[in-house]
């Protein structure tokens, strides 16, 4: 039996180096706040749409503190998109 294709990006996603995650996603989030106008935006807003799929794929998995938390940092990231984009 072959796993589904969520599957096998969850199996990708889980060998992931976290460092390695978190420096890219650092990466795209500052140049968001750096680069000018509609493109800073629309990266806020591709790590946005990003971090909200995981957030939404792992969901059953985490703790309701840590549910909020990325909640709410999901929150202030499309707020900052729309900032940038205003």
């Amino acid at each position: 039996m072959t796993p589904s294709p969520s599957e096998n990006l969850l199996r990708r996603l889980a060998g992931v180096n976290p460092t390695t995650a978190f420096i890219a996603a650092l990466v795209v989030f500052l140049a968001g706040l750096f680069l000018p106008g509609i493109v800073g935006a629309a990266l806020l807003v591709a790590l946005g749409a990003a971090l909200a799929a995981l957030t939404f794929t792992t969901w059953p998995v985490q703790p309701p503190a840590l549910r909020t938390v990325r909640v709410i940092l999901l929150a202030l990231l499309f707020a900052a998109a729309v900032a940038k984009a205003l």
